[in-house]
């Protein structure tokens, strides 16, 4: 594949070649490269002909996803060389260099060493703000497949069902350029982190993905054997993840590494470019794309399992394409803040991908097959 990584180390979308959806995808992509200025016009856009209840029976045909994000499709993440500024707890992690997202992440939910009990809004106004005040430019992003509060309190989730975990993190130590030095540490900042959730730190509930072997705070950290950090095993990860769930599990999901984008080949992109990232060996095998983390990690999971997911790369704002989202720009945490909406956006990539999905004979081999294509349908994009 020929991928184009855009300032190593994240909503303009959608253009589908049909018909209503094609006009929805440009009134979608016009909203979101304005970093969502009129976020209400990309929610109408992806809503079409379907009412909110229609549109959220469609969502909830899907597992229980949501994504923290350190930026959007259009903006690049950031490598922190020194993860000390972010005053993290000793448990939270190695310390030395990590991802600027993730290490705001557990600088807000482990702030002063606790973990606080903070709202949707709170923890991405938190992080876009602590993340400013280091100097990123980044804007924080929330992608969910259920509608939620914003002013509700963040819930990792509870359940007596199997806890299992896949933490993949990439330096590209074998790279001649845009080698990176704190993605391992975020898996282990990570593990850490997870482990109070109830994930255990053993071959049947957690697996981890990481291209240096030899690191010295890998090993003094983690006891896992890990795996290597290449296209096949983050996709084998991946199988393992999702393969047997069932309600009432959750699962959790991060890459820290490069993202980027690469032509679009099915034209549900705005901009021509898909989401992406980029395993250990991407120069040789390929990337891995919005489309196919879409296929592999989130379609085939059932109603009731619970998947939370850190994306700590570039271009990862909706690299999920989850039905509802939130990008955290000034104007939008002050209007949320203010009361002037409480809700997720609904994400037009959403129904580009389960358009893409049914033609493609995909969806065919899913559990929820029916109710997505009625949605599809209901929409008037498929006959």
């Amino acid at each position: 594949a020929t991928v184009s990584v855009l300032n190593w180390r994240a909503p303009t979308r959608y253009t589908m070649p049909f018909g209503a959806i094609n006009d929805m995808m440009k009134k979608a992509g016009a909203a979101v490269s304005s970093a969502l200025s009129n976020p209400m016009d990309m929610h109408n856009a992806a809503m079409g002909k379907l009412s909110p209840s229609e549109y959220d029976a469609a969502a909830k045909s899907i597992a229980d996803v949501f994504m923290f994000s350190g930026c959007g499709d259009e903006q690049t993440s950031a490598d922190v060389s020194n993860t000390a500024g972010f005053s993290l707890p000793q448990n939270a992690g190695p310390g030395g260099a990590g991802g600027a997202c993730t290490n705001a992440f557990l600088h807000v939910v482990y702030k002063d060493g606790k973990e606080e009990v903070m709202t949707y809004v709170q923890i991405l106004s938190k992080m876009r703000d602590f993340l400013k005040q280091k100097g990123y430019t980044q804007i924080t992003q929330l992608s969910a497949s259920r509608q939620l509060q914003l002013s509700k309190a963040f819930d990792f989730g509870k359940s007596s069902g199997n806890h299992k975990a896949l933490l993949c993190g990439i330096n590209y130590v074998d790279a001649t350029r845009g080698r990176l030095s704190g993605c391992i540490n975020d898996v282990v900042a990570l593990r850490k982190y997870i482990g109070s959730k109830g994930f255990k730190e053993d071959p049947s509930n957690m697996r981890v993905c990481i291209d240096d072997h030899a690191d010295a705070k890998y090993k003094q950290h983690m006891k896992l054997t890990p795996h290597k950090a290449t296209k096949a095993e983050i996709l084998a990860g991946i199988n393992w993840l999702v393969k047997g769930a069932k309600a009432g599990d959750i699962l959790f999901f991060s890459f820290s590494g490069h993202g980027g984008q690469t032509k679009d080949l099915n034209g549900d992109e705005e901009d021509g470019m898909d989401e992406t990232i980029c395993p250990e060996d991407y120069s040789t095998k390929g990337i891995i794309t919005d489309d196919l983390l879409f296929e592999k990690l989130v379609a085939p999971l059932p109603p009731g399992v619970r998947l939370v997911c850190i994306m700590d790369c570039c271009h990862s704002g909706t690299v999920l394409d989850l039905p509802y989202t939130f990008c955290a720009t000034d104007a939008n945490v002050e209007q949320a803040e203010a009361g002037a909406f409480d809700s997720l956006f609904a994400n037009p990539g959403f129904g580009a991908e389960i358009v893409q999905f049914i033609k493609s004979g995909v969806l065919g081999h899913l559990p929820n097959c029916a109710a997505l294509t009625k949605f599809a349908k209901g929409n008037g994009w498929i006959k």
